[in-house]
């Protein structure tokens, strides 16, 4: 009886596996909406060689489709969305000695290609635009996480960081005071379309 209880649990535990693959591979190949709500960019740039100083965009959109035949990343975050919990150094950084806002009211990343490099890691190679300029990147991404979504359909979580030189995007304003060096930090929580 024993060795029958055995067998229906790794009969049972094979099935479930089975399923579950079968399910990733299904939800893992649609194309995904971000979710602004659950989803973060943030920055971090080091203030006066001492300490590191946060910030946010509170405005993102896009779309993800990572494990479609052509995967594809593209991500807009609003400028005027900048919130580094002061609001008179928010309105500096939105003028023109840093994003300048209402010139340039955006940041995009588009990707180019995008490379599986493990079961749940990505090289996505794209197009960097801030402040006016276009450079190439390349942002490793990692698959956090792929669930039922609480309002049906399901929902997708994928992270990473990389970083970028503020100079390179013609804002060389204090760069005696603030690092050119900027760690940016993405975690996107997004639904399937």
């Amino acid at each position: 009886m024993a060795r029958f209880h055995f067998l229906v649990r790794l009969a049972a535990a094979g099935l479930c596996g089975c399923l579950t693959m079968l399910d990733l591979r299904w939800a893992a190949a649609e194309a995904y909406r971000v979710d602004s709500v659950h989803s973060s960019v943030m920055f971090r740039i080091k203030h006066l060689n001492t300490s590191f100083a946060w910030g946010r965009f509170n405005e993102i959109s896009g779309t993800v489709d990572l494990d479609g035949a052509d995967g594809s990343l593209d991500v807009e975050v609003q400028v005027d969305s900048i919130d580094t919990k002061d609001a008179k150094r928010d309105q500096h950084l939105k003028g023109p000695d840093f994003f300048s806002a209402k010139q340039f009211p955006t940041i995009s990343f588009k990707s180019t290609k995008v490379t599986k490099t493990d079961e749940a890691a990505y090289d996505v190679e794209g197009t960097l635009t801030l402040h006016g300029v276009s450079r190439p990147i390349t942002v490793r991404l990692e698959r956090t996480g792929m669930n039922p979504g609480l309002m049906g359909g399901r929902i997708l979580g994928v992270a990473g960081e990389f970083r970028i030189k503020r100079s390179d995007y013609r804002m060389r304003f204090m760069l005696a005071g603030l690092s050119d060096e900027v760690l940016v930090i993405v975690s996107l929580e997004c639904a399937a379309k």
